[in-house]
């Protein structure tokens, strides 16, 4: 089976020959701290581990990009606004005033190169003057930007293609919490409800404007929406808010994107879940990824419970990563019977922090490869 195959057979619950071998991606923090415990200075890390374990080398490559722009045009000027006690006060490209270790820079904030705590002062909608007047024109799905010149050309050459071609963009929590700011969107929420339903609505129609343009030219084998919507023990908001506000959005993007033929559309979130899956299944979602285990997830009680409705990504314990030894080895036959099960591509349920050691995460990844069927 080649990659795509193997994805779509997995997560489907399917035969797939093996499960994907995806055991997660370090950062920058991360390679340097391995670059310090036995990985060759200016080595590919992903050659150097799959010789050493004796794997072939077509190990997943990153997510080939259709070079669809959903996020806002024109963004606004990136700039430091003030610099002091070691950090950056910054206007980021959203328009949003956030402050930084100085240790970084602004552009820290548009790609997840490291574990970078931020903190936010200032969001660019708190009104809706400000959001006809700051945001809302920088949505134009015909923006002359939106799609690459030679997206035609892109669609055509992906219409064979071996690998999984996936599609990510944000749902409408994340995206009115990049607008409004967490508290901001809440105290909306519960003071001025139709205005967030005007928002909602505004970019649920956005996305699928663009999703009629991509549809009409190529189908993903996957689609991942991005909501971040728990804490550690609890959802961002209740059930009963996310099923006021959320569910018809999602069931209409889902609904363009099955009949358009997509086999999988999953749903991104941080934190505890387990409120937030019967919904997700009602919405018809295939699949979730990361199930923290920091946060309390179960991923085998999921499984379960709520049987093959729902397939996961991730699930492993960064911290017993951490720990190596018996303990790495306890938690990785914790999933195993999942894996056997299907609906499972296993992996570190976040990005690769450094103190996860090269040789641990070399000894993760064989045990990994060997539960997967590489080895």
């Amino acid at each position: 089976m080649n990659a795509r195959q193997r994805f779509r057979e997995t997560m489907c619950f399917g035969t797939p020959d093996k499960v994907p071998l995806e055991p997660g991606w370090p950062r920058e923090s991360t390679l340097r701290a391995w670059h310090q415990q036995g990985l060759p200075d200016g080595s590919d890390w992903q050659t150097v581990l799959y010789q050493t374990l004796g794997l072939p080398l077509d190990f997943p490559q990153p997510h080939q990009s259709l070079g669809v722009k959903f996020s806002m045009l024109p963004t606004f000027e990136e700039k430091v606004l003030q610099h002091r006690g070691g950090h950056y006060l910054v206007q980021d490209w959203m328009g949003a005033i956030v402050e930084i270790s100085d240790q970084y820079d602004y552009t820290y904030l548009r790609t997840a190169k490291d574990f970078v705590t931020r903190k936010w002062h200032r969001f660019p909608v708190q009104t809706r003057q400000d959001w006809i007047e700051k945001v809302q024109w920088r949505y134009d799905p015909h923006h002359a930007e939106r799609l690459p010149v030679d997206f035609t050309e892109r669609c055509h050459a992906l219409q064979d293609r071996e690998h999984v071609l996936r599609l990510d963009f944000n749902g409408p929590f994340w995206q009115l919490r990049e607008w409004c700011g967490f508290e901001g969107l809440c105290m909306l929420m519960i003071e001025q409800p139709g205005f967030i339903q005007e928002l909602v609505e505004f970019w649920e129609q956005f996305i699928l404007k663009l999703l009629e343009l991509i549809l009409k030219q190529v189908v993903p084998d996957h689609v991942q929406v991005s909501e971040d919507m728990a804490y550690k023990i609890h959802s961002m908001i209740s059930p009963g808010m996310v099923r006021c506000f959320l569910l018809a959005t999602w069931v209409k993007w889902i609904a363009a994107l099955k009949s358009a033929g997509c086999p999988v559309v999953t749903m991104d979130s941080d934190g505890y879940i387990g409120e937030l899956i019967p919904l997700w299944i009602e919405a018809g979602f295939d699949g979730t990824w990361p199930v923290e285990a920091a946060a309390g997830n179960d991923l085998p009680a999921y499984r379960k419970f709520y049987g093959h409705n729902m397939a996961y990504g991730g699930g492993i314990d960064k911290r017993l990563l951490a720990a190596g030894g018996q303990a790495m080895h306890a938690e990785l036959m914790r999933v195993a019977p999942v894996i056997r099960d299907g609906g499972y591509i296993p992996g570190c349920d976040h990005g690769i922090p450094p103190d996860i050691s090269w040789p641990n995460f070399v000894e993760y990844t064989r045990l990994l490869a060997q539960l997967t069927g590489w080895l």
